[in-house]
């Protein structure tokens, strides 16, 4: 464990100081994830000026489902995106020897190979929606709350970085899957409103199939005090799941790799 943190560490500082390297374009992309942020908040904006609920969400409960999609959108693009972004350029270039033949594991090394500092304003932005929406609630989450929403977001994390994964898998076996991430990025956007908008086909979409609702509902729901802990076990059991099958599926992607040297 205490290797893997150093590993970790380095990467984390070895990312930070490159990205120092061009403090105006660490500058700008702060502002433009401020922007970003300020944009997502229009569509809500515009829904609730015209009704008081939106599928049994107030407009409070709504800015927590969307405090945690900003949050988990930081971890997407921050770290996941560029980082796993890179595998499919060394996969096609046969470059990725340079990656397996260092002594760490291979996932941990691509997954964590290019991390953008910056969208750390997608975190304090979080914070700053979670204050605002419980000051409309009028209460605080109680620690119990805390602590189970915060277990699920680390769920909600692994399913996303698993999904990732899984995307990334397919560059050993097709030319290019810069598109599919892509994709996954856009689709992800649906993520800001909760589950229950959503009916028929798109709900068991988007809850079974591309489990969106595991990421930004459910975490919402447990903040609130709204989540029973049945479905808060379910969701933590399937995220590991579905973290071992995109693991297996990586692992054996990397033995049907061809490298340079072959």
């Amino acid at each position: 464990m205490m290797r893997l943190l150093r590993v970790i560490r380095a990467q984390l500082r070895a990312s930070l100081a490159l990205a120092l390297q061009y403090r105006l374009e660490f500058l700008v992309e702060g502002l433009l994830a401020l922007l970003w942020m300020a944009v997502t908040l229009v569509p809500l904006l515009v829904v609730f000026g015209a009704r008081g609920t939106v599928a049994g969400w107030s407009f409070a409960e709504m800015l927590v489902v969307l405090g945690w999609f900003v949050a988990l959108k930081g971890v997407l693009e921050g770290t996941l995106s560029p980082s796993l972004m890179q595998v499919v350029e060394h996969v096609r270039k046969g470059t990725l020897d340079f990656v397996l033949l260092k002594p760490a594991d291979a996932q941990l090394l691509v997954s964590l190979s290019k991390i953008e500092p910056w969208r750390v304003i997608d975190f304090a932005g979080a914070a700053v929606i979670f204050t605002y929406a419980f000051r409309q609630i009028g209460h605080a989450p109680s620690a119990a709350d805390l602590l189970l929403s915060a277990a699920l977001l680390l769920a909600a994390v692994l399913v996303l970085y698993s999904i990732a994964i899984l995307v990334v898998s397919i560059a050993f076996v097709a030319v290019r899957v810069d598109n599919l991430l892509y994709l996954f990025q856009s689709v992800f956007d649906v993520a800001r409103w909760p589950s229950s908008v959503f009916r028929g086909a798109l709900a068991m979409i988007f809850t079974y199939v591309l489990p969106l609702a595991l990421m930004t509902t459910y975490p919402a729901l447990a903040l609130l005090g709204k989540l029973n802990a049945r479905t808060a076990l379910g969701a933590l059991l399937g995220a590991f799941v579905f973290a071992g099958l995109a693991r297996l599926i990586w692992l054996s992607s990397i033995r049907r790799y061809t490298s340079a040297s072959s």
